[in-house]
């Protein structure tokens, strides 16, 4: 007999955001979450998301013990961009169960419902610009920094629901052993040529990282428009965004394209901490856990094409290849792998282009599925 609650004390959501500690204990692939980090994001005070949005939260129970959890989840802001009533859900992690799995995609759907809401889509942490998508393919190595893991038996449990595949994204792996040679080049003349049209492409300046951020989040927001399920970041969320990330940012992999100094387009790479936090037991960065973050964010060996945009008008320019061979070269420079570009959707024909001619391998796939409510 499955039961499930709703998280209504501070113990309980000390429980929520541990769960997947024990569920994936012992697994050589999972990443633990920061845990200040979690509990950050569910207090209303403090995560943005919670200025427009809702959400409840659940766990699941069998005889007594906890083997699943979910985030119901309310974005007004999607669908006000859309014109939809979509219900979301998220943080979802449960054991080989479909009785489990039935029971918190029911609790979703009840509270989709009571706002109205004729679908449900998923996974989103909390939002379409944020951490999303169910692992179907590429279990054998551990996920990149802001990338989501689960099991194997996820895709059929919520299948066997009655969810339906809306939309897959990719992540390719670039390394730098195998890149091609003739790409690096053939962007260094396309940059060449660029400059003749008034174009540069420079690096991130973190002195000026405020007024960076807003270029960027003005680029993102516009080159990002008509992509599948892109909602504009509100200015609190691209501001705790930047406050997250400028202490693993490295200048050396974010670049700002100008035409005649005004921006057109960016890149931002991270290293991958995740090969950091793996090591943190259970998310905790105290005592020691900071420190090995702080000291160990330059000695990754991977990292992840996080964003990037170019405006529509400046686009079929060769930029985006560009913004690829310095991700390509500064990775050879400080002797990584490689990096992941994710993520990719399934239907972003000129990124796969860019990523396929520099010899990356599609080896991930994270699927967003959605279902139709009955009225």
């Amino acid at each position: 007999m499955i039961k499930v609650e709703e998280v209504s004390s501070e113990k309980m959501l000390k429980a929520f955001i541990n769960f997947p500690h024990d569920l994936y204990e012992g697994d050589p692939n999972y990443v633990p979450e920061i845990f200040m980090g979690q509990r950050d994001m569910m207090n209303p005070k403090k995560y943005p998301f919670h200025k427009y949005g809702t959400a409840k939260y659940f766990l699941a129970y069998k005889d007594g013990k906890i083997v699943g959890r979910v985030a119901a989840i309310n974005n007004p802001n999607y669908n006000t961009h859309f014109n939809t009533k979509v219900g979301f859900w998220g943080f979802m992690d449960m054991t080989n169960d479909q009785d489990v799995c039935n029971a918190l995609v029911a609790e979703v759907v009840k509270y989709a419902k009571s706002h109205g809401h004729t679908s449900i889509m998923g996974p989103t942490n909390f939002t379409t610009n944020e951490t999303a998508g169910v692992l179907v393919e590429g279990f054998d190595d551990p996920p990149k920094i802001m990338m989501t893991y689960n099991k194997p038996y996820y895709k059929t449990l919520l299948e066997n629901f009655g969810l339906k595949k809306e939309m897959d994204l990719y992540a390719y792996m670039i390394y730098t052993s195998k890149v091609s040679e003739k790409s690096i080049q053939l962007a260094d003349a396309i940059e060449k040529r660029l400059a003749t049209k008034g174009i540069t492409i420079r690096n991130i300046s973190i002195k000026d990282l405020d007024k960076e951020t807003e270029r960027v989040k003005n680029i993102y927001n516009s080159a990002w428009e008509e992509n599948w399920g892109f909602v504009p970041f509100t200015d609190a969320e691209f501001e705790y965004l930047k406050n997250d990330l400028k202490l693993i940012l490295d200048p050396n992999f974010g670049f700002i394209a100008e035409k005649d100094g005004e921006p057109i387009g960016f890149n931002l790479t991270l290293p991958n901490i995740n090969e950091i936090l793996q090591k943190n037991k259970r998310g905790k960065l105290f005592p020691f856990g900071i420190f090995r973050l702080l000291l160990g964010k330059s000695k990754t060996k991977t990292v992840r094409i996080l964003a990037m945009g170019v405006k529509e008008e400046f686009r079929k320019l060769g930029i985006e290849a560009v913004f690829f061979a310095k991700n390509i070269l500064e990775a050879k420079r400080k002797n990584l792998i490689g990096g992941e570009a994710s993520w990719v959707l399934e239907n972003n024909e000129s990124m796969r282009k860019s990523a396929e001619h520099l010899n990356g391998e599609k080896y991930k796939t994270y699927r967003l599925y959605k279902m139709t409510l009955d009225t």
